[in-house]
């Protein structure tokens, strides 16, 4: 039974968890990934919920098994989905295309979509129930990579909640898979854009050598905060308040784009709030998509991890102190140091100071990640854990 702060209260009924394997016979093989896949950082799961009201086009179909036939068919595109990691020499990740396939569960819920109110906000006070970990299934090796709860709503509706191994897709590469099961739950044949492996790309060079200092993995020291004295907090952010905050920029910076304004905005405030040593060193990690930054760029259908970090530091009196508009030129720095040899050092960065980004992993806060409504309707509302 689950409970909302506003005293709703609701019943889901799960059925059991079952493996869906691809609807055809997919290529038995090991498929290694690169070495900004399987970065020690990157060793967790994805999970990202989507409410769904109900759709006159749905009408005598059942959203669960549209859905699930829908994913068999999207693994026969998408088959190292359907298998399992291994982890060789160096730890090393490779995966083994056994098709065992993605779990899937159906549920229902005794409640309407309007009855949640306001909690349709992140973070959702239920998502635990409506993405239900499997016992056993949230481990990196030898378990299901992928794993789809469908909660149908009395209204017709339906909640679509999705889990992903992060090493084998970042945001754009889920993003990618989602709507190519969209596609297939329409009647589509295949994918419109054909998923592309090419792992390769994000290797460490041979040798690796490091070019950039990359400062965004170095171990921070200094100010403790407590994580009992924090609150979690969603503040949503509309064309009118991201005009008001551009408005406090220098004219130079009135076209940057929303994450530089509203990431520096929010750095700015929690420093402020934490109120550290003047002159420590604080720092905003930035995760940077690197597709169009290789020459030749990452082919389209690409779906691993093209992303890195980059950082952006300074001081806590130099961040406090001086106008908004400082924070978002180091910000918008951070993103532009980014180049095809930085990404490069990146991945070398990887496999040489291997120690060093298990530190950076433990201290690596979640990350919130902007997702796109499915095509398989329009969702109403998107919330990650991450």
């Amino acid at each position: 039974m689950a409970q909302l702060p506003t005293s709703l209260v609701f019943t889901i009924r799960r059925s059991e968890a079952e493996l869906v394997a691809p609807a055809k016979a997919t290529p038995r093989e090991y498929k290694l990934l690169s070495d900004i896949d399987d970065q020690q950082s990157l060793r967790f799961q994805i999970p990202v919920i989507q409410f769904y009201r109900c759709n006159p086009c749905m009408q005598g179909k059942d959203p669960a098994r549209v859905i699930k036939d829908a994913l068999a068919q999207t693994l026969v595109f998408y088959y190292p989905l359907a298998g399992r990691l291994r982890e060789g020499r160096n730890r090393k990740l490779a995966v083994d295309c056994t098709g065992e396939g993605a779990l899937f569960i159906e549920a229902e819920a005794d409640v309407k979509l309007e009855q949640f109110g306001d909690a349709l906000q992140p973070p959702f006070p239920c998502f635990d129930e409506l993405l239900y970990n499997v016992p056993g299934s949230e481990g990196m090796l030898n378990c299901p990579l992928l794993l789809i709860q469908v909660t149908r709503l009395k209204c017709g509706g339906f909640i679509f909640a999705i889990r992903l191994n992060h090493v084998l897709a970042d945001g754009a590469g889920m993003i990618q898979f989602m709507s190519a099961m969209a596609e297939m739950s329409r009647g589509a044949i295949a994918p419109s854009i054909p998923p592309k492996w090419e792992r390769h790309l994000l290797d460490a060079r041979d040798p690796p050598r490091i070019s950039f200092t990359h400062r965004e993995y170095d171990e921070v020291e200094g100010t403790i905060i407590l994580s009992e004295n924090m609150v979690q907090r969603s503040f949503f952010f509309g064309p009118k308040e991201v005009s008001t905050l551009r408005k406090l920029l220098p004219h130079h910076l009135r076209k940057c784009s929303k994450f530089d304004i509203l990431a520096s905005c929010l750095w700015r405030c929690r420093t402020i709030a934490i109120k550290p040593d003047p002159d420590e060193e604080v720092r905003l990690l930035c995760v940077v998509n690197v597709r169009s930054k290789l020459n030749p760029p990452s082919p389209s259908g690409f779906y691993g991890n093209a992303i890195v970090f980059s950082a952006a530091i300074t001081t806590a009196r130099k961040l406090c102190q001086n106008p908004l508009g400082y924070a978002v030129e180091l910000v918008k720095q951070a993103k532009e140091s980014v180049t095809e040899e930085y990404v490069k050092s990146a991945a070398d960065f990887m496999v040489i100071k291997a120690p060093a980004m298990e530190r950076f992993s433990k201290e690596l806060d979640n990350m919130s990640k902007e997702q796109p409504a499915d095509e398989m309707g329009k969702s109403v509302s998107i919330s990650s854990t991450l």
